[in-house]
């Protein structure tokens, strides 16, 4: 039975890649993308259906979610993998730090609205991380919107962070109802990561230092791997990886409690109904 995959973030870099090796394996793959431009010519190149949603805006989500429950009665995989790195601090329309926003909040409020349908798929959930997470993250539930202490590298490294807590929390609330999740760091890939950001991470990706980096092929290998895989035979639920092999990453990921804490924080911060779990 062919399999359908949504991509988020899919209109460039790892996404687009992603995308096109799993439309030649034979998946069903929906894009979804911040560019309209981009993300509908991925799509016409392919052949696939297409959505456009800016993460900066939650009603963007909303309506994204509406329409993938309109459209497609099965969500096979679910792939995480919009994102980015910010430059100075600012605030979206939504009220919140706009890195922990596009790179978390967005995520997590598109996977509540489509919880339903993955559950019913029994579907797996992947979640692009980074080794920023590792870095330069240090989540502090106090301060999760970084009031207190802001640059862009430690915002993006608390939100890949969250990223990996956040697969960990999901396999653990809905491994039980079928659902399973893993989260995975790319390796430094040749994109147009962080082209917009002050952050000296830029210098990686928009100078010559570029040839050094990781095709985008390479980099979305362990997305594909994931999304392909047979969890429980091929991989394990709510771990974290790096070339197909669970990694070490920043000793908080490892903490259930904190996990716990982001998620019921996370549902607060948007409005969603808690439960305990």
């Amino acid at each position: 039975m062919e399999r359908t995959v949504v991509l988020t973030g899919a209109s460039d870099g790892i996404g687009a890649a992603a995308a096109r090796l799993l439309h030649a394996r034979g998946a069903r793959v929906v894009v979804v993308g911040r560019s309209a431009a981009k993300t509908a010519a991925l799509a016409a190149d392919l052949g696939v259906p297409h959505h456009v949603a800016d993460y900066s805006r939650l009603e963007d989500v909303r309506r994204l979610a509406a329409e993938l429950l309109e459209r497609y009665p099965r969500i096979d995989v679910l792939a995480h993998n919009a994102g980015g790195i910010m430059s100075a601090r600012e605030l979206t329309a939504d009220g919140f730090e706009k890195t922990f926003q596009v790179n978390h909040l967005a995520p997590f409020l598109l996977n509540h609205l489509l919880l339903g349908r993955l559950v019913e798929s029994r579907a797996t959930v992947v979640a692009t991380s980074s080794a920023g997470a590792r870095l330069f993250g240090h989540l502090d539930l106090t301060d999760l919107d970084n009031h207190r202490s802001y640059s862009p590298r430690k915002a993006y490294g608390d939100a890949k962070l969250a990223n990996i807590l956040f697969a960990r929390e999901l396999q653990r609330r809905h491994g039980g109802d079928g659902v399973n999740a893993a989260s995975f760091h790319p390796g430094v890939v040749a994109t147009s990561f962080a082209g917009e950001s002050s952050s000296a991470m830029r210098l990686m990706y928009t100078t010559p230092l570029r040839r050094f980096l990781l095709t985008p092929e390479r980099g979305a290998d362990t997305l594909v791997w994931l999304a392909e895989g047979t969890p429980g035979v091929d991989w394990v639920g709510g771990e974290f990886y790096t070339r197909r092999t669970v990694s070490r990453t920043n000793p908080q990921a490892a903490d259930a409690e904190l996990a716990r804490g982001l998620w019921d924080a996370s549902e607060q911060m948007l409005g969603l109904a808690t439960r305990t779990a």
